[in-house]
């Protein structure tokens, strides 16, 4: 039969009988989009350009100037988290003295220096960031909460800003107790230095002590906070206001990735715990009416474990269980035995369903549409909203359902299960087993699936529509916004001027002069509005609004997509007019007071509406994330990134997907360190020798060791 030869048309007739093969029905196709080389434009200036709109409010623009030093400090935070997170114990595979009389004593302790001396620097700078970040923090509560700012107004988007840093904070201190791995390296680095007397002057040794103490005490980062914070008279104000904030964002869903709804419930515990002191009483906040225990007591009850960091969970509750007043009278929901819906996925799964299958339908309607139909004149703004609307529900699902996967998995890793619960669970099996091999049930494990599947598909769909969704976005985010500078605030501007509200005008003409394009390039100066007139009872005022795509006699500008607002200037927008709206202005009497009630109305509603369109603005950026928050257990499958230096000394990424097996359990995904291949000990970090070349590291590819194919980054016998 070796020898036996087929004919091309043979092999190809073989290769057509596969599409008559029947398939089990009602499988899922787990496919998610292709990642190709493409580029995004990012339109976030983190406020790089807040000195373009000199018509703004002062102090708005100062505002904007405070939020980008903020948002600098939370990126630097996020690469200090990632650091830790990904940091792997270097010490187990530094061979160790055995004896002081050894002969290479002195050769391990330099090469150990040599070695670790990179990563303490990583961890210094850490130390310092913190300091540095609890620093700025606090000057900005010290600022807010001085006497004369407390009735100031705050907009949502500052203090949106400030529970960010409180989430940051809690993610810092909880890596750093959770990895060991970081002081045990320190402490190898550390013997090793002292003994070549490395640490020779004052400052060194006294920088090294404090390394060693804050790696050292636990819950450093949240206690340092904590005390500083009460040395702030007020603060506790100003903490009730962003523990509101979340809770108002979690209720009303405004947000959209999963990572910022799980942030919001960080905050509100970890906020809490900070308020909560000996001068404090959160209990006596709740019956002031400054916070609501009821609310966020069902909000920890609903989910009861959030994700930390990357894989790692935590339980917002226990903030409040190591508050100092904690009564758990006053949290009879967390207090209860009873299990979280978080725990559950079939409960979800027929919603799931009936929303995919009809938002399918309506895509499809309009994919048909776009594909099949030729139209000569542009879209109207009817069609531009729905199909904006179609977008913005499609990246809501995407967000609602990613988030029910990773709060599942995330409770189940924290509540395994046992062989009293699950009857096939061994009583001898590994606790990571027991919190996913034997944690869900055939119906869960099918619809686990099933919800992914429908994710990734509904990606790959929405991908296809993404030039189609671009356009009828920012089409319709311009018309909305025209309409409502140009069109909707001439009667608020008409009154606050014949009633001589100096502040009053002055922000509403802020908003028009940021944001408006007029037809003519400047706004008409015989509008009797600006005047504070009526309009004339015989034909009265027009305002034509520009429409970048009006129909043939603007061809030019109907080929014009315009962007959207930048991201500082819809921020100046909409915090003008949430100034405007608030109960809180900084004087005796608010803003809101001296408006008309349908006025009102229509402010909050446009402030409402516009709070998505950022997250429309980058769509491209927003609907390929979700599906990639899945468990990095799932399929027995881990995706890693190797560093790694390669002769030419630089240093080299490379992303293995080759599913490996556990050397201890011999199935699924080993997370345990290995044995070093060339010290027999530890874990293996020290590069290898090149398989081909005898010398230097290896950048050649490598056969996997288990599958035979593909480039592995499972360990190599050295030759």
């Amino acid at each position: 039969m070796a020898g036996e030869r087929v004919s091309l048309d043979d092999a190809l007739s073989n290769v057509d009988v596969l599409d008559d093969l029947p398939l089990s029905d009602q499988q899922p196709m787990v496919e998610a989009q292709s990642c190709s080389v493409v580029y995004t434009a990012n339109f976030d200036t983190n406020f790089e350009d807040r000195n373009a709109y000199v018509t703004g409010i002062a102090k708005y623009m100062e505002e904007a100037a405070t939020h980008a030093e903020l948002n600098k400090l939370l990126e630097e935070g996020e690469q200090h988290a990632v650091m830790l997170y990904t940091w792997r114990c270097c010490s187990r595979a530094i061979p160790q003295p055995k004896s002081n009389e050894q002969p290479n004593r002195v050769e391990i302790y330099e090469k150990t220096v040599k070695v670790l001396s990179e990563e303490v620097k990583k961890l210094t700078k850490f130390m310092k960031f913190q300091h540095k970040a609890i620093e700025v923090f606090c000057n900005q509560v010290k600022r807010l909460c001085h006497q004369e700012k407390r009735k100031d107004f705050v907009s949502e988007a500052y203090l949106l800003t400030l529970g960010k840093f409180i989430n940051m904070f809690a993610v810092l201190d909880e890596l750093k107790n959770m990895k060991s791995s970081v002081k045990n390296d320190y402490s190898t680095y550390r013997r090793a230095a002292q003994f070549l007397k490395v640490l020779s002057d004052t400052q060194s040794l006294q920088e090294s002590q404090n390394l060693s103490m804050f790696l050292a005490t636990q819950n450093k980062v949240r206690d340092s906070l904590k005390e500083k914070l009460q040395t702030i008279g007020a603060h506790e104000e100003l903490l009730c206001e962003v523990v509101n904030i979340s809770v108002h964002m979690f209720e009303n869903k405004m947000y959209l990735t999963p990572k910022e709804k799980q942030m919001l419930v960080k905050v509100m515990g970890f906020g809490l715990f900070l308020i909560d002191s000996d001068g404090c009483n959160i209990n006596k906040l709740d019956q002031k009416k400054k916070i609501r225990i009821d609310k966020i007591d069902k909000i920890f009850k609903n989910l009861e474990v959030v994700p930390l960091f990357g894989d790692m969970q935590i339980a917002p509750f226990n903030y409040i269980k190591r508050s100092k007043n904690f009564d758990a009278k006053l949290w009879p929901l967390c207090s209860a035995s009873t299990i979280s819906p978080q725990a559950s996925l079939m409960c979800h799964l027929p919603r799931i369903r009936e929303e995919h299958i009809k938002y399918i339908s309506d895509l499809a309607r309009y994919s048909n549409e776009v594909i099949t139909t030729y139209k000569e004149t542009a879209r109207t703004d009817a069609e531009n909203r729905d199909i904006s609307d179609l977008a913005q529900r499609g990246l809501m699902l995407l967000s609602d359902w990613t988030s029910v996967v990773t709060e599942v998995y995330s409770w189940k890793l924290l509540h395994p299960t046992d062989h009293h619960a699950n009857k096939t669970c061994p009583i001898d099996a590994e606790e990571y087993e027991r919190a996913t091999r034997y944690n869900y049930s055939p119906d869960e494990k099918f619809g686990l699936i099933e919800v992914i599947a429908m994710i990734k598909g509904l990606q790959v769909l929405m991908a296809r529509m993404e030039i189609v969704f671009l356009d009828s976005i920012r089409k319709n985010i311009y018309q909305e916004l025209q309409d409502f500078v140009q069109l909707t605030l001439r009667d608020p501007l008409r009154k606050a001027v014949k009633n001589k509200k100096e502040l009053l005008r002055s922000i509403l003409v802020s908003v028009r002069e940021t944001s408006a394009d007029w037809i003519k390039g400047y706004e008409p100066s015989e509008d009797p509005a600006l005047k504070g007139k009526k309009d004339p009872d015989q034909g009265g005022f027009e305002i034509k609004v520009r429409r970048r795509n009006v129909g043939s006699e603007e061809l030019e500008l109907s080929l014009y997509v315009p962007p959207g607002p930048s991201s500082t200037q819809l921020y100046m927008v909409r915090t003008m007019l949430e100034s405007l709206i608030s109960d809180k202005s900084g004087g005796k009497k608010t803003l809101r007071k001296e408006m008309d009630g349908q006025h009102l109305v229509l402010i909050d509603e446009f402030h409402k509406t516009s709070f998505i369109w950022s997250y429309l603005l980058n769509f491209s950026g927003r609907h390929a994330p979700c599906p990639c928050n899945f468990p990095n257990w799932h399929g027995h499958v881990r995706r890693t990134t190797c560093l790694y230096p390669n002769r030419h000394g630089h240093v080299r990424r490379t992303t293995c997907d080759v599913p490996r097996a556990c050397t201890l359990t011999g199935t699924g995904m080993c997370d345990v360190p290995r044995t070093c291949t060339l010290t027999g000990t530890g874990m293996c970090d020290v590069p290898r020798t090149c398989t081909l070349t005898g010398m230097g590291t290896c950048d050649v590819p490598r056969t996997c060791t288990l599958t035979g194919t593909g480039m592995c980054d499972v360990p190599v016998p050295v030759p």
